[in-house]
């Protein structure tokens, strides 16, 4: 990272102009000597640096190792007689630190655009979503990533970690922005803390936008806030850093945080859901499946939004992004998008065993505020559930929490357990203790189980009613505070998915074990008798991976239940491997084959005498009557040639069912290979997912089966947790419109969707890649995949 080099007497000039020094220069300073290093680390020192005596856990052996390794001087609020390095004595360390940070990474949050959150809650959900958004922009432009600073993660452009603090200190804080000016970055989005606010860690701050949330009981503590007003005037001190501010003016003392906005003279977009004046206002707020539809109005445009990540409240974060974009112009679509594909580690993250009885949501929530947010959102989302809270509070801070989050839970909830969250320097039993005083107080059955993997157990093993857990506090992240130090565990989302499988084992529910249930008993299941499903069989099933494979004993299942199941499969690693033998070059475009006579001979070959042959066989063994045809057999697929540049590649233009339907009413299972009839009477190589498709249509099959090697449908291509398990077909299109559904999966959903109006009853894209996936789906069992009707 490139630094600009100052000398000693500009940070002399800079504590002096702050009216920070509060004693005379030392003689002996050389302040032409050039600074090569601002740190607070004794471990860090260089020849050359500036040292920084900060903390309450400061020791003088600190400075002394600092000495040592050549630093030059040192700032502190006290001097130390026994060191020999020059004191810059200061009147306040905390006033003097960021702008010394500042200086020497040479101020580069004017270099980028920083937009800056407080609120009481909702601070980290609303950081994702501007994250998205400003990703989604960025994408657009190709350009890097936006960096995102909150107490989930931190991405810098350099620097990709879980984090500690919500806000870093001065020093950490600089470094990151230098490190997204390094990386062309920008735009970043960071949490404010009322602690870096009141400690003046964000000083020297440029803000882009600076936008409140809301205000509630929180941190008040000897060591944080010793009261509400200090809390709530630490937080008010944001608008003074923003060149925009944003306000919600749903949040309580919202008169109050108005007037703070206005008096720091900076133009000013407000939010909400209650005053139709607002800059951005929402209604119409609704669910639809798992998704959240609201309208938004703003100074720009009119529209609905849509959230695909669970819990009404987070339409009021949602909401503050819109502001946030509204003030910094970015475009609607992307913020559309982005709300769209948005999801937070750890926020709402929502799990369930097998036949659903226990749910189990993961959250941050932590304090009053989000507490009751949260409560009030379950209890209108799961009426009449049991519900179970698993919780504790951090040691040495934010001491209300205990009384508050326990009435709380003790109000809302039947049980409630409580255990270890980052207790640090405090016994966990006595911190569980003092919030179940207040549990009881509500008459509510409690229990402490200190080890948080075991209370979690213990919590989900519990169920034998449909219930709700609610996992709070640590959300996804991976490390507790015991004593002073981070130790790693597994997160709250690792344990719950870990104690959910054991659950689902334990009363005989999972996936697996019901597979081999019904294998004993599926004759009787006759309620698919006589129903037609078409499966698209992906070729590289076939030779050294087949034995993993269980497609084909599903099939066999399926026809024992009196389905008529039709395969079509493809082939492609044996062709190329078969061209590759036979010393027949081979090249692409646009995702296609170029076939010349002889790749076409070759892809005959492979196709219909050795892939379509070698499922037969495999039926056959599984005692099921198999019979391999070309699309070229008894007219079944006619096509025309898709492109004179790609040789004999062929579009299909019409399927002639009667030789299946001959096939099907003989009990036969038919395995087509996607070798289609020309025009011109020579043969044509056709994709086959079309093929599976136009076969099912003239077949009017009442299920079309895509096996495939993904989840399913991704709203986010790059996050497996935005996979959709159903959608109609309005839903598909929408998500192609949008751009949601991209690359090779377009083509793959349009012709879901022409299936669906061609009379097909519903197309299913599953990850063949597991077990015993295609029955798991056709018995309604939850499967990796996406469904589409109509």
């Amino acid at each position: 990272m490139f630094i600009m080099a100052h000398i000693l007497k500009d940070y002399i000039a800079l504590l002096d102009r702050s009216g920070l020094l509060a004693a005379p220069i030392p003689r002996e300073i050389d302040q032409t000597a050039p600074v090569a290093l601002v740190s607070y680390d004794s471990r860090e020192v260089v020849p050359g640096t500036l040292f920084l005596c900060k903390g309450a856990h400061f020791k003088p052996e600190f400075l002394e190792m600092a000495q040592e390794r050549g630093a030059l001087a040192y700032v502190s609020q006290v001097p130390y007689p026994q060191s020999d390095l020059p004191c810059l004595q200061v009147h306040d360390m905390r006033s003097a630190i960021a702008p010394l940070a500042d200086l020497f990474y040479g101020h580069p949050s004017g270099k980028l655009k920083v937009i800056g959150l407080t609120g009481t809650k909702g601070k980290s959900s609303t950081a994702y979503y501007l994250k998205y958004i400003l990703d989604e922009y960025m994408a657009e432009r190709e350009k890097p990533e936006s960096g995102i600073i909150s107490s989930i993660d931190t991405y810098d452009g350099v620097e990709r970690f879980e984090s500690h603090l919500t806000t870093p200190e001065p020093l950490e804080l600089q470094r990151h922005f230098a490190h997204g000016v390094e990386a062309g970055m920008e735009y970043l989005t960071m949490e404010v803390s009322s602690q870096a606010l009141k400690y003046h860690r964000t000083l020297c701050t440029e803000f882009a936008a600076a936008c409140f949330l809301n205000i509630g009981l929180d941190h008040i503590s000897p060591i944080e806030h010793p009261d509400f007003e200090d809390y709530f005037s630490s937080k008010l001190k944001i608008f003074s850093q923003g060149a925009v501010n944003c306000v919600n003016l749903d949040c309580d003392y919202a008169d109050r945080v108005l007037e703070a906005a206005r008096a720091a003279g900076r133009p000013l977009f407000t939010f909400s859901q209650k005053d139709q004046e607002a800059d951005v206002y929402a209604s119409q707020v609704r669910k639809r499946g798992n998704d959240i539809l609201f309208r938004v109005r703003t100074r720009r445009y009119l529209r609905e939004f849509r959230l695909t990540m669970p819990g009404l409240f987070n339409v009021e974060n949602a909401l503050a992004a819109i502001a946030v974009c509204e003030a910094l112009n970015i475009p609607e679509r992307c913020v559309y998008v982005g709300l769209m594909k948005a999801r937070v580690p750890g926020r709402m993250e929502i799990y369930s065993n097998a036949d659903e009885t226990v749910t189990a949501i993961v959250d941050y929530a932590h304090n009053r505020m989000s507490f009751e947010t949260l409560f009030r959102s379950v209890q209108a989302e799961y009426p009449g559930r049991r519900i179970v809270t698993v919780f504790g509070c951090p040691g040495k801070k934010a001491l209300d929490r205990r009384k508050d989050l326990g009435e709380i839970s003790g109000k809302y909830s039947d049980l409630v357990v409580l255990t270890e969250e980052d207790s640090g320097e405090e016994d966990t039993l006595d911190i569980c203790r003092e919030i179940a005083s207040y549990v009881a107080g509500q008459n509510c059955e409690w229990s402490i189980e200190p080890n948080r993997g075991e209370a979690i157990r213990q919590a989900v093993l519990g169920c034998h009613v449909p219930s709700v857990l609610l996992i709070t506090g640590k959300g996804a992240e991976t490390r507790q505070k015991r004593g002073n130090e981070y130790v790693d565990t597994p997160s709250d989302v690792d344990y719950v998915q870990a104690f959910l499988r054991e659950y689902d084992v334990q009363h005989g529910l999972d996936g697996m074990e019901k597979v081999r249930n019904l294998l004993s008993i599926l004759p009787i299941l006759n309620r698919h008798e006589g129903k037609t499903v078409v499966v698209k069989y992906g070729g590289s099933a076939i030779g050294a991976e087949a034995a993993l494979d269980t497609t084909l004993q599903d099939v066999a299942a399926l026809r024992m239940v009196g389905m008529r199941v039709v395969l079509v499969h493809g082939g492609g690693k044996h062709i190329t491997a078969l061209l590759d033998k036979l010393q027949v070059p081979t090249r692409f475009e646009n995702g296609y084959r170029v076939t010349d006579e002889a790749a076409l001979e070759a892809a005959e070959m492979a196709l219909s005498a050795q892939v379509n042959k070698a499922i037969v066989r495999d039926l056959a063994r599984l005692e099921v009557s198999g019979v391999g045809i070309s699309g070229k057999d008894g007219g079944l697929i006619t096509a025309v040639v898709k492109d004179p540049a790609l040789g004999r590649v062929g579009s299909i233009t019409r399927v002639d069912p009667r030789v299946l339907t001959t096939l099907l009413d003989g009990d036969f299972v038919p395995v087509v290979s996607p070798i289609a009839l020309g025009e011109d009477g020579d043969g044509l190589n056709c994709n086959a997912d079309d093929a599976a498709r136009a076969v099912a249509e003239a077949l009017g099959a009442e299920s079309l089966v895509f096996l495939t090697d993904v989840g399913g449908i991704l709203i986010d291509s790059h996050n497996s947790k935005t996979a959709v398990d159903h959608m109609d077909v309005k839903r598909a299109e929408e998500l192609i419109d949008t751009g949601l559904i991209a690359g090779g999966m377009v083509p793959k959903v349009r012709g879901c969707i022409h299936a669906i109006r061609a009379g097909v009853g519903q197309v299913s894209i599953l990850d063949g890649r597991v077990e015993h996936s295609l029955l798991l789906h056709m018995l309604g069992q939850r499967a990796s995949g996406t469904t589409i009707t109509g």
